[in-house]
């Protein structure tokens, strides 16, 4: 196991992958699995989309457990009604990317934080760059919530998903008093 996050780095770790598209309001999502775990989370012109032959044969969003309970919390997610994701992931990064990732599952729903606060934890503001190339390489979506980070002034800088489902995903998280008081 590696120490950043609950990837297993043992051979075979990557048997029996298999992808399934989940419709969802933010368009088409392709959820990878990979054994037990979640390894992929991609939305329709994803930037970083990884070839097709990797994410493994194509099933039925009902035929695969874990895929099915993916697409599940996703809706509840989506529809706010969830604020957490109780599933199995796995992620395949170099130890940088790895560091990164393990800080994005730290950011509470609801909260944001900057490239460069992400830098300075690492001990180093000048990786703010290093960490928006591992942020927007970051294989779970959603999941992983890269869309919690925004630029030093606060606004939406790049997301690989496009900034139209950033700024929704972070509307969905958005608190109720913050909703109750803006004009539009």
């Amino acid at each position: 196991m590696d120490i950043y996050t609950d990837r297993d780095t043992s051979a075979g770790a990557g048997a029996g992958t298999r992808h399934a598209v989940v419709e969802t309001s933010l368009g088409g999502l392709t959820v990878v699995a990979s054994g037990d775990a979640i390894t992929g989370l991609y939305f329709p012109h994803h930037w970083y989309m990884p070839p097709g032959a990797s994410l493994g044969r194509r099933v039925d969003v009902h035929e695969d457990t874990l895929i099915t309970r993916a697409a599940t919390q996703l809706g509840e997610y989506l529809a706010g009604d969830r604020t957490a994701f109780d599933l199995p992931t796995r992620t395949n990064g170099d130890a940088f990317q790895e560091r990164v990732w393990a800080m994005l599952r730290e950011i509470p729903f609801g909260e944001t934080t900057t490239y460069g606060e992400l830098a300075e934890r690492l001990g180093n503001k000048a990786l703010a760059q290093s960490v928006g190339q591992a942020v927007g390489h970051n294989p779970i979506s959603v999941i992983v919530a890269c869309h919690r980070v925004v630029g030093s002034n606060g606004k939406l800088t790049g997301f690989a998903g496009g900034l139209g489902r950033k700024q929704r995903l972070l509307e969905i998280e958005e608190p109720q008093a913050v909703k109750e008081t803006r004009l539009f």
